[in-house]
């Protein structure tokens, strides 16, 4: 759950099955969890201990994208290289402005998110991207700042 996204296997499932030892998911268990499903959906799985399958984790919010068993490497490693054609820049500022503005109020993530886009402008990446797009050309980003 600490995961950026995650992608499953049709065959996976998921569940916080603690209860049924007599403790509790530990190690951000249940406040991770909360925040991806929602805090009623996050009580029941973690009250029942049921586990649930990967189309039910997508339902909730739980997982992003599910797969065929043996699609599931390929799947994810086509995203992996998708990621890594992008700006490192970029990335890191998306990554940032959504995990720290999410516990703010919205005013105050929208500042901090204004600060990355300037910063990303700044970049040379910005510098590349921008001129590939006019140029008609794939980018070749650095992940370099000024």
């Amino acid at each position: 759950m600490a995961c950026d996204f995650i992608y499953a296997a049709d065959s996976a499932k998921f569940g916080q099955p603690e209860i049924n030892l007599g403790i509790i998911p530990g190690f951000g268990g249940t406040q991770r969890l909360a925040r991806l499903v929602g805090t009623s959906m996050a009580k029941e799985l973690c009250m029942t201990g049921v586990l649930i399958s990967a189309d039910e984790a997508k339902d909730i919010g739980l997982v992003n994208r599910v797969f065929p068993k043996e699609s599931l490497w390929e799947g994810t490693m086509k995203v992996a290289k998708l990621l890594a054609s992008k700006g490192r820049v970029s990335i890191k500022a998306v990554k940032d402005s959504v995990k720290i503005g999410y516990d703010q109020d919205l005013r105050s993530g929208c500042f901090m998110e204004s600060d990355a886009y300037a910063m990303c402008l700044t970049s040379e990446d910005a510098k590349e991207g921008m001129g590939a797009f006019l140029e008609k050309r794939k980018p070749e980003f650095k992940g370099e700042l000024p």
